[in-house]
């Protein structure tokens, strides 16, 4: 049996060796195809590889500049956002102050207000809690600040007067002790103001008037051309000269011509005789400007004369008599209008006024006044009448006081001092 196997398989293998060499062959051609691919497939893996990390390092490159300008772009993000949180804290922290400093200007002028408020309703009680005697002493110290103002500030005596005798009537009405002095010093003021010389001031103004209404007729020194004929020139002018007298020969007489030009230009030509020099002979507009200038000079001293302005006033005058004796003649009218100024500058307009504020001064310390009429008064009252007398009675007695005739005399030492 193992003989045959093994023939058979010899058998086998001899019939099989043209087979193996084929497919060795085969085989060959496909290990060697597969190696070529291999190799292609290595190469190609290559070429990939290179390209792969040459595009790998530029979007790499790419990348990370991308990366990096976002970098920038997030830190000056982040730097701006830091630039907008301090502005936002500044603003914060300024609108924090100026709300505080706002809220603590409102509160003051709203404690201001209410101080107003409470002192105005202060004001208000004690006008309220006034008697009448209050409001006459308050209506006296009016009139005699009314007094001060008219006098020095305008001049006017009159109303000046009145209105201390009316506070004087204020005052007595009112009955209070302590006004006594007050009106000792009223009286005293209203002496004063008697003794003091009032100007007629219309009376200076007219005077002015009619030295305005002058004017026309004062002569100026100087000629001017188209002045006036007077009616004698103009009958002369009008009249035909009469013929010359002749000789037995037809010629006329040289004394007769020399009378009858004589008497042609007599009332024409006026001679007059002047100490100044006359250099120029005015125009009728200059004539008419120092005329008018005259005037307004007038003018400007009526000016000072209302408006009590004394310098101003003198001053006027004395420029008017310059005027006047630089441009005009010195005849009758002139000489009228100089006295006539002079006179007016002899008067003044704004005399001395005297003293008249003490009253008021007093009158402003009235408490002053009471506590110390109040000291005079409390020794001199008995001792029983407080208990004997009602309530009502030692406010009878104290208005009473003051038309009482020793007061003035009890204390003459503590009168000087409120005087004072």
């Amino acid at each position: 049996m193992t003989e045959l196997a093994e023939q058979q398989e010899q058998q086998v293998g001899t019939s099989k060796k043209p087979r193996r060499s084929h497919n060795g062959l085969w085989i060959g051609i496909i290990f060697f195809i597969v190696i070529s691919l291999a190799g292609a497939g290595f190469y190609l893996y290559t070429l990939l590889s290179e390209r792969q990390e040459g595009l790998g390092g530029e979007v790499k490159g790419v990348l990370n500049k991308q990366i990096g300008d976002y970098q920038n772009q997030l830190t000056a993000i982040q730097s701006q956002l830091a630039a907008l949180e301090a502005d936002i804290a500044g603003k914060d922290t300024h609108f924090t102050k100026t709300l505080a400093d706002f809220s603590s200007l409102h509160n003051q002028k709203l404690e201001n207000t209410r101080n107003d408020l409470n002192e105005s309703i202060t004001f208000i009680q004690r006008q309220l809690g006034k008697t009448r005697g209050d409001w006459l002493v308050a209506d006296a110290e009016y009139l005699l600040s009314v007094a001060n103002e008219r006098l020095y500030l305008i001049g006017d005596v009159n109303t000046t007067r009145e209105a201390l005798e009316a506070a004087d009537q204020r005052l007595r009405e009112s009955g209070d002790a302590a006004a006594f002095k007050v009106r000792e010093q009223i009286v005293k003021e209203i002496g004063l103001l008697r003794s003091v010389v009032i100007p007629d001031v219309v009376g200076m103004y007219a005077s002015l008037d009619s030295l305005a209404s002058e004017v026309d007729k004062l002569e100026l020194i100087l000629p001017y051309s188209g002045k006036a004929l007077s009616p004698t020139a103009e009958t002369s002018a009008s009249e035909t000269p009469k013929a010359a007298p002749t000789t037995e020969e037809g010629e006329p007489e040289g004394e007769g011509l020399l009378d009858t030009a004589e008497k042609a230009l007599e009332g024409i030509v006026t001679i007059r005789h002047t100490d100044q020099a006359i250099d120029q002979i005015l125009t009728p507009e200059q004539a008419l400007f120092i005329r008018e200038q005259l005037r307004v000079k007038l003018e400007m001293v009526k000016i000072a004369l209302v408006q009590h302005n004394e310098p101003l006033y003198h001053a006027s005058l004395e420029d008017t008599k310059h005027w006047i004796g630089l441009h005009f003649n010195s005849n009758d009218v002139s000489k009228n209008v100089v006295a006539e100024l002079e006179r007016l500058a002899a008067i003044k307009i704004r005399s001395q006024f005297p003293d008249i504020s003490l009253s008021l001064k007093m009158l402003k310390d009235i408490t002053k006044l009471r506590i110390e009429t109040d000291k005079a008064i409390e020794p001199n009252k008995p001792a029983p009448a407080a208990a004997v007398t009602p309530p009502a009675a030692p406010a009878v007695q104290v208005i009473e006081k003051p038309t009482a005739a020793p007061l003035p005399t009890e204390k003459p030492a503590e009168a000087e001092p409120a005087a004072e």
